[in-house]
């Protein structure tokens, strides 16, 4: 294909993505699984198909998206939710990789090396499909949050554990002992690429504090961090997350001015829209439906077999997080469960196994397929489930507290805007006076309204409709609040831990008790 049939191919694909977008938001359907409709529509009128190459993904479009995930993701809700993230990330990525291969092994006929990469594969939940149903319908924040950091590290963990099977497969041997060892050490050195890149890269946001600029830098730190990691052989997709989850918190801080945190942001979203679109496309045009029909049963026991693997992780490893933090909800489990679409990820991967590999065709042919159902099927009912499980309902005082809280930030944002234009000379100092003292009308309003609020008594408030869990999220900031400021002050010498512990243990049981949103 030439330069030209491509722009024209590009053209009509990018003319397609629109229409789909418009016809998703008025169908209320998942904009995801309508590109791959579209994609298998349109596949027999281009003049030639796609080739979805496995480089360009893992090295241009997983960066962007695993960045524009991370700058997004509020670290301290991150924290705060960080043991049932570990336990599906880790133990939970291993039990599904391992039961899907097993079931595939006995169901297929597969080899041991075959089946635990496919295991691997489709292991990894796709984080851009999910949090585009979850668009769809509104779910509890803390829910989201888990989700979001589960697919941010879960892929992190299976590349480095696929990467260690095609070593036994190149190789023929690998220790116990050293392959924990290799483990560990690619995401630990994933982690310090990635703290490194993102505090050096902070200071020069504050420094330049300009959007064009960096936009610039973001792109840098998102593709270096990946380039990096892989150079030194260490988790890439580690130093990613880790690099965006530092420039989101602490790069896009509050000393940078806010017109350049919305340019930043915008931008950033956009682009994963594209990239998205264009992903999604491809996965349509690149599936032909012959092959998926004779390849249908294999796929269908590939679907049951993540599933059963994933029933094995979600529900058991969360049973145990009553026990050393607050309980999941078993509806929020339902939701973990089914959410386990598949994504570009799988595919790429599937498309990078060795030619030497006996079984390579057929994985290809299953993986392919089986993203083409999982983001069709578990991509159109994720929010029908939602809305059957009542997760997204909103009480009439969180619509209130919100629409509160959203006119007290955007003032107080309007505000920091404002003296950034007095201190530039832009605006006169009369003028930023009066426009000033309008906001401030605003911010007085909302303030003494949501006092009022959150000065009722708790008998006042309907726990049935999530009243009380509004207040608890905001008590539970408050409190890590006070516990990184406690900890804070021991690291820097100023308190002594003997004084302080019981502090913090007091402040740890009311974090257990206090009920998320």
């Amino acid at each position: 294909m030439d330069v030209a049939e491509l722009v024209r191919v590009s053209i009509i694909l990018l003319l397609v993505a629109t229409v789909v977008a418009l016809l998703s938001r008025w169908l209320r359907v998942p904009y995801v699984a309508g590109l791959v409709i579209a994609g298998l529509a349109i596949a027999e009128f281009l003049p030639d198909r796609f080739g979805l190459s496995d480089s360009l993904i893992l090295n241009l479009f997983l960066p962007i998206l695993i960045f524009e995930a991370a700058i997004n993701t509020d670290i301290s809700r991150l924290r705060s939710n960080v043991k049932p993230i570990a336990l599906l990330a880790g133990p939970g990525v291993a039990i599904a990789s391992g039961v899907t291969a097993m079931l595939l092994k006995w169901g297929l006929g597969l080899s041991w090396t075959s089946a635990l990469l496919a295991g691997v594969i489709l292991a990894i939940t796709d984080t851009v499909s999910v949090i585009a149903a979850f668009k769809e319908v509104a779910v509890p924040s803390r829910l989201s949050t888990i989700v979001e950091g589960e697919s941010l590290f879960n892929d992190g963990l299976a590349l480095v554990i696929f990467s260690l099977i095609l070593q036994v497969h190149q190789t023929g041997y690998l220790s116990v002992a050293d392959g924990f060892q290799e483990f560990f050490v690619t995401i630990l050195g994933g982690s310090v690429v990635g703290l490194t890149i993102g505090y050096l890269s902070t200071g020069l946001f504050v420094f330049a504090d300009e959007p064009l600029s960096s936009i610039l830098l973001t792109i840098g730190v998102a593709l270096g961090a990946f380039q990096l990691g892989q150079f030194l052989s260490v988790s890439g997709v580690v130093a990613v997350v880790v690099a965006g989850l530092i420039v989101g918190s602490k790069g896009l801080s509050n000393q940078v001015s806010p017109s350049t945190r919305l340019t930043l942001l915008s931008f950033w979203e956009s682009i994963a829209f594209g990239v998205n679109s264009f992903i999604f496309l491809i996965v349509g045009l690149e599936v032909k439906l012959i092959t998926l029909w004779t390849t249908l049963p294999a796929v269908l026991l590939a679907i049951l077999a993540y599933q059963g693997g994933r029933i094995l992780s979600v529900y058991p490893l969360l049973a145990m997080v009553r026990w050393f933090d607050r309980p999941i909800p078993w509806r929020w489990q339902h939701v973990l469960f089914l959410g386990n679409i598949k994504g570009s990820l799988s595919m790429a991967l599937v498309l990078s196994l060795p030619a030497t590999l006996s079984d390579r065709e057929q994985l290809i042919a299953i993986v392919f397929g089986t993203v083409l159902l999982s983001l069709v099927g578990q991509g159109v009912s994720l929010p029908w489930l939602v809305k059957r499980l009542k997760l997204s309902r909103p009480s009439p005082f969180r619509q209130k507290t919100e629409g509160l809280q959203a006119q007290l930030i955007t003032a107080k944002a309007a505000q920091d805007e404002l003296e950034t234009l007095l201190k530039s000379g832009v605006l006169p100092k009369a003028v930023y006076e009066e426009i000033r003292s309008a906001y401030q009308v605003q911010i007085a309003g909302a303030e003494k309204a949501l006092r009022q609020l959150y000065n009722r008594r708790s008998n006042e408030f309907d726990p049935k409709k999530g009243d009380l869990s509004k207040l608890d999220g905001i008590k539970r900031r408050l409190l890590l609040g006070e516990k990184a400021a406690l900890t804070q002050a021991i690291r820097k010498g100023i308190l002594s831990e003997e004084i302080v512990r019981d502090k913090i243990q007091a402040i740890d049981k009311q974090l257990l008790q206090l009920k998320d949103e």
